[in-house]
């Protein structure tokens, strides 16, 4: 994989300024603002994907912030990273200056993210990204704004340059089966029992290649947040729109869920209690796709990893969408409980949680914030009731790899010949109908059920 680096930065200049040896990020910030196929190929961070990130030309970087002399600055080092350790919470790794830009001044905003490629956020946030482009390009730019250093570049090891042809481990994922009939789909998922105390979740994809995200944390092909800086301003502006709609939700999850319903991007991402609805999502695909393999997502979730729509924890996590994108950034998971809660945005998001639960003590633990939990909803509507409807509820900085996370573990069974499934569901009555309980779908179901097939010469010219 040609022309690709790492871009480390950090919002507090120490951890970049002077004699750096070594870095540590939090695993939540690891892989922001990378293309996500690459960021699903290293997401394990295993001994493969870690050595991939050790062979790449690497910048760290301060955060951007404006000088003194109305111009932007930022700190600036470019070498490489060794002896890399992954705990569950934090990635630490040794790095070795090759070239110390130091303080680098930009005559605007605009120039720096031209200088790294990068958008609007990218340069305001604590994390480290794979990037695709060109190293070599960057220095040259860094040099012309920074010629003393060009010694420095010239020098840097010429081994290091054929490091850039490196390539990426391959996606890894557990897949259990191939179904292309209901009869063998549930063969499937009977030969690969659950092990323990778990309950099982399901989720169908009409795209084998979809990712399991929810849609506020989706992102462009180049890594950058298509809504999550958005996630505050979203929720408010629909519920000034259609504030009637919301009164009988009690907490910020029934919002959230309802929200969901309507289309909006939420930190949620449904999941059914049935199997063959699952099914019916895998095989029901827009028409462009109906010879692409789908697939099953089999969830298998701890029972203490299944939480209720009235639980503190929900309420935690529901509640970093009223956070502006701003003071998502300041949550520092690594805080004891105290600190955390003496911290501005600590207070903040208290304010909202004691907004529905008058009761909650400020006592948050910052590495829940972190979690990603099964939520079982109320049955509001019609569509959770059809569907055994229940949640993925994402918290800060939480991802979902495709081996499985969070103690959930993830299996798939890919699915072909759709629409003789579909044909088979419908004869035990799942079909748009019954998933998707509106007088809409029913009259769209039955014109399809009852359209009569003729042959294009009968039709009349």
């Amino acid at each position: 994989m040609k022309d690709s680096f790492s871009y480390i930065s950090f919002g507090n200049w120490d951890h970049v300024q002077g004699d750096i040896d070594s870095i540590s990020m939090i695993r939540g910030r690891m892989f922001e603002y990378t293309p996500t196929d690459l960021e699903k190929r290293l997401e394990n961070l295993g001994a493969e994907a870690t050595a991939f990130l050790e062979k790449l030309p690497t910048f760290l970087c301060s955060e951007i912030e404006s000088s003194r002399t109305d111009n932007w600055r930022m700190l600036v080092k470019f070498g490489r990273i060794n002896g890399t350790t992954v705990t569950q919470s934090k990635v630490a790794s040794r790095f070795e200056t090759l070239v110390d830009f130091g303080e680098v001044e930009f005559e605007d905003h605009d120039a720096a993210k031209e200088v790294f490629g990068a958008d609007e956020f990218q340069l305001y946030r604590t994390h480290w990204a794979v990037r695709a482009g060109s190293a070599i390009e960057i220095l040259r730019k860094l040099q012309e704004l920074k010629p003393e250093v060009s010694g420095a570049i010239d020098s840097i090891p010429g081994e290091f340059q054929l490091a850039l042809e490196v390539e990426p481990p391959a996606r890894k994922k557990n897949i259990i089966g191939e179904a292309d009939s209901v009869e063998t789909f549930l063969e499937a998922l009977y030969k690969h029992p659950s092990d323990g105390p778990t309950e099982s979740f399901f989720r169908g994809h009409g795209d084998e290649k979809y990712e399991l995200i929810p849609s506020l944390l989706r992102r462009w092909k180049d890594g950058s947040w298509k809504h999550l800086p958005d996630e505050d301003r979203l929720c408010k502006e629909l519920l000034i729109a259609h504030y009637d709609e919301f009164q009988g939700d009690q907490y910020s999850f029934d919002r959230l869920v309802r929200m969901q319903h309507y289309g909006l991007p939420t930190r949620l991402l449904d999941i059914s209690g049935n199997p063959l609805v699952a099914l019916f999502f895998a095989c029901n695909a827009k028409e462009e796709t109906p010879s692409v393999d789908g697939e099953v997502i089999v969830f298998r979730v701890p029972l203490e990893k299944i939480k209720y729509y009235d639980s503190d924890t929900v309420s935690c996590l529901s509640n970093l969408s009223n956070l502006t994108f701003e003071q998502k950034g300041d949550v520092d998971l690594s805080l004891e409980t105290p600190e955390f809660n003496a911290t501005k945005v600590g207070k903040k998001l208290l304010h909202h949680i004691m907004s529905e639960k008058g009761f909650f003590e400020g006592r948050i633990i910052p590495q829940d914030l972190g979690s990603l939990v099964c939520v079982k909803a109320k049955q509001t509507n019609s569509r959770i009731r059809s569907q055994s409807g229940a949640f993925l509820l994402f918290g800060h900085d939480a991802t979902l790899p495709d081996s499985g996370g969070n103690g959930i573990e993830i299996s798939r069974i890919t699915v072909r010949n759709k629409e003789h499934i579909l044909s088979q569901l419908d004869s035990i009555n799942i079909n748009a109908t019954t998933v998707y309980p509106s007088i809409d779908q029913t009259a769209v179901h039955l014109r399809d059920r009852y359209l009569r097939k003729v042959d294009s010469t009968d039709v009349e010219q």
